[in-house]
Parts: structure tokens; C-alpha cells; sequence
């Protein structure tokens, strides 16, 4: 499932995990065409697949289909287990583009029936029609009552442009729902989309996406008060609305899309939809989150051998190891025959200082026809591009900003499969985007003004 498509013209939209009983169930749009179904609306459906243990994975009909014409796309939700009973909460988009929140109920969390009353709430007063979308339902232990977040947005705010808010509703027996105060007003010139929610180890998350790129929040409390950690987005921009759900041994596993990319890009570069790609999350002592390759869902392939080959003075190939002396020059080596789909893993040493180093994949013999990998520790910054890119790659979604630890030991993997390649830097951070054009067999690896050294390189052939 790791890098999932359906058939074409089918693709993965936003995804709704959920986990219950042992079993991790995927919910997830089913696009057709990047969002061109019933005239531009969506005409999104609930696909399902489901796994015990992230390897083996049953794929069922789809869990939410529309059935009445006035149902111009099923659009992302979330499932709510409780007393029996799986409650799956959804938008309905209309004609307009006016959306209602629905409902539907199952016994098996695959097979669900809507419920009669649809749509069961309209915008309410003071909300924008077309922002009322994506509910989120969890309980509070403390005083048993249930809280709905919903993406939307207020016709009247405090600051010009940024009304976009999740709104907030209560229930206590999930029939009746009041409002009340907006859940948080973050402040954006967008509107928060795709809420989540969960509680680990004591602390209590809440994911939104902001143009599609998932921020999070954490507290204390059930309800807040919400800080914003210093790093508050989990993956690199190109991982689009990530939501999570927890698994078996007091993991949580995330699931994002990678978009689709245009053949022909005049009127912008991105489609919506895509493949799936999934993380686990990791949380560290101070309870910022961070993101990792799946290791249930990593592919492996058979092992391949390879000679690097020194290409400067500074570089000097010993048994297992490269290392690297660029400090007032650029140095690199190289290494030929490397397959269009592979996994590469590596150990990688920097001295400080030292400004920039990393590999290059699918290279020919012109050094700009390669994709750079670059680690840049001063600047805390990942960037994946080729080295005529400029400051702002054309396609976007090529940076990860802010990881720290780029000035000491790390572990780098890769995984390149079809256009896409996919990067974790020591088990922390990830990197993912669809990178297309390049199709040469070489690997590089190098350093500009500084000393690293590489280890343990191994290469898999998937």
C-alpha cells in the first residue's frame, strides 16, 4: 500500500485512517481524473482497504458511494467507534458547492448505510456555505460529551482574510449537535482543513492542513489551551493532508497523498490526487512530532554491489567507507549502474563546519542532468532538486525546512520508485516528491566546503 494508486483514472485523494480492534482500516477519496468528476464538484467516493499487520492488506467495496443525485461528491470525514456501533461523519458537496455535514452507521466498519436524515446540519448562522466540511468527532473522558471539529470559515473576522477556523459542535449522544465557539481560529489566510485529533502519551494532538500541508498543535488538555511547537508540520510540503490513526503497539501511522503532476504545466505544475504514502510518527521527549518511513511498508529488493569512484583530488575511497575533503573546494565520487528503482541506506558523518553535502541520483555525465539531494546544516534545510533549479524550484515542495542535526552523525534512506523519490533523514524527518524528468543510471556523492564521510552504503534493486 506504501505508494498506492487504484487503476487509472482513478487516484488517492485525501485519506481517513482509522484503527480499531486490532485492524487498520484506510478511508480514502477515490478520485477520478483529479477532481474533474460531475463537472469539477469531485464526485469523490469512500474507498476502504483494511490490514492487521501493514503488509497484507484487503481491498472492499467502496464504504461510501454516491446513490442520490443531489450528492455532488462524498467528501473527507472521519469514523467514530463507539457502543457497537462505527459512525462515519462526512460532508456531502452540492451543486453550488455548498456542502452538508451526513452521516452513516455500520456493525463491521465496512459495510455502512446512511442515515435517513441527511444532511443532519447546514452551515450555521455567522459560516460561510461553501467551508463546512471534513468533521472530526472524538469524546472527552472527563465529561463524556462528544466534540465535532469541521473545517470552515466566518463570514465576519477579526483580521481581513483570515476566518478560516474549525468550527465546533456538541453532542451528548451524538443525535443533537450545538454549536459553539469556534475549536480555533489559526490565523491563516486559508482555511484549516482535514482536523484531527488524538491523545499519546498524555498529550493531546490536533492536526489541520493549511493549502494542504498538515500543522500541529499540542496540550495538556482535552481542549486546550493549543501551542504551536517551533516545527509544527510533520513532512515535507508535498505530503498533503496528512491524517493518523494510532496501531498496534502504541504506534500512530500517518497517511498522506502525493499529488499528481501535469504533462502539461502552463496554468500550474499539481493535480489533485495521487498515490498514497504512509508514516509513522515519532514522538520525541519534549512531544514535537516528527515522521519516519514505515518499516512494515518499506520495500526491500535484492542487493546490488557497486565501486565508487573518486572523480576529485578530496576524495578517497577506503574498504566500506567514502570520505570527502572539501574545505575550500567541491569534491565528489561516483558510482555507475544504479537501477531507475532502488533503495539506497547509508551512513553519513559531517565534520563541523562544513556547508552542504549529499548524493545525487539518476545523473548522466552532464552535472546538471541529476537530482541533488543537498543537507545543508547551517541552514537547517533538506533540499531535493537539480542544481540549475535556483533558490525556488518550479515545481515546489523540493525543501524541507528547519531539521536539526544535520551537523552530526545521521542515517540517510532513499527510495526511488517510478517518479517518485522518497528520503528519511535519521529516522526523524521525510522528505517525498514526484520528480519525473531524469532517467540516468549514475550516483554521486558529495560535499562543498567542508569534510563528511559515508558508511554502511547499501543498495537494494526493487
Amino acid at each position: 500500500m506504501q505508494y498506492f494508486k487504484p487503476p487509472t483514472p482513478y487516484f488517492v485523494g485525501d485519506c481517513m485512517p482509522f484503527f480499531s480492534k486490532g485492524t487498520y482500516h484506510l478511508y480514502y477519496l477515490q478520485d477520478e481524473n483529479h477532481h474533474q468528476g460531475l463537472n469539477g464538484l469531485g464526485g469523490h467516493q469512500w474507498a476502504h482497504a483494511t490490514s492487521t499487520d501493514l503488509i497484507h492488506w484487503q481491498h472492499h467495496s467502496l464504504a461510501l458511494a454516491i446513490d442520490t443525485d443531489w450528492e455532488k461528491s462524498i467528501c473527507t470525514g472521519s469514523v467514530f467507534y463507539y457502543d457497537g456501533v462505527y459512525n462515519a461523519y462526512y460532508a456531502t458537496r452540492l451543486a453550488g458547492w455548498q456542502e452538508r455535514l451526513c452521516v452513516a452507521t455500520s456493525t463491521d466498519g465496512i459495510h455502512f448505510t446512511k442515515a435517513q436524515t441527511n444532511p443532519f446540519m447546514n452551515p450555521p448562522q455567522g459560516y460561510r456555505p461553501n467551508h463546512f466540511r471534513d468533521p472530526f468527532v472524538f469524546r472527552d473522558e472527563s465529561d463524556g460529551l462528544f466534540h465535532m471539529l469541521v473545517t470552515a470559515s466566518l463570514t465576519a473576522a477579526d483580521a481581513h482574510g483570515r476566518g478560516g477556523c474549525l468550527a465546533h459542535l456538541v453532542s451528548g449522544d451524538l443525535q443533537q449537535w450545538k454549536i459553539r465557539e469556534p475549536f480555533m481560529i489559526p490565523g491563516y489566510a486559508g482555511v484549516p482543513e482535514c482536523p484531527d485529533y488524538f491523545s499519546w502519551n498524555g498529550l493531546y494532538y490536533l492536526i489541520f492542513s493549511i493549502d494542504g500541508v498538515a500543522h500541529y498543535r499540542i496540550s495538556q488538555q482535552p481542549l486546550g489551551p493549543w501551542e504551536c511547537p517551533r516545527v509544527d508540520t510533520f513532512d515535507g510540503p508535498m505530503a498533503r493532508v496528512m491524517k493518523t490513526a494510532a496501531f498496534t503497539g502504541n504506534r500512530r501511522i500517518g497517511v498522506a497523498f502525493l499529488a499528481s503532476l501535469k504533462d502539461d504545466r502552463d496554468d500550474g505544475d499539481w493535480l489533485y490526487a495521487g498515490n498514497a504514502v504512509f508514516r509513522e510518527l515519532v514522538q520525541h521527549s519534549d512531544g514535537s512530532l516528527g515522521t519516519r518511513f514505515v518499516l512494515e511498508m518499506t520495500p526491500a529488493g535484492d542487493v546490488l554491489s557497486g565501486n565508487l569512484t573518486p572523480l576529485t583530488p578530496g576524495a578517497r575511497v577506503d574498504t566500506g567507507s567514502l570520505c570527502l575533503h572539501a574545505r575550500q573546494s567541491f569534491e565528489e565520487a561516483l558510482l555507475t549502474g544504479l537501477p531507475a528503482n532502488t533503495r539506497l541506506s547509508m551512513r553519513i558523518s559531517p565534520q563541523t563546519p562544513t556547508a552542504c553535502y549529499g548524493i545525487a541520483v539518476r545523473g548522466n555525465d552532464v552535472y546538471r542532468q541529476r537530482y541533488e539531494i543537498a543537507l545543508c546544516p547551517a541552514e537547517h534545510k533538506v533540499d531535493l532538486r537539480t542544481p540549475t533549479s535556483g533558490p525556488f524550484d518550479e515545481r515546489g515542495g523540493h525543501t524541507l525546512r528547519a531539521v536539526d542535526g544535520l551537523d552530526r552523525p545521521l542515517a540517510l534512506e532513499i527510495i526511488m520508485t517510478g517518479d517518485i523519490i522518497d528520503i528519511c533523514m535519521d529516522g526523524r524527518r521525510c522528505l517525498v516528491n514526484r520528480l519525473p524528468e531524469l532517467h540516468g543510471d549514475r550516483l554521486y556523492l558529495f560535499c562543498h566546503n567542508g569534510q563528511v564521510t559515508f558508511s554502511d552504503i547499501h543498495i537494494q534493486h526493487l
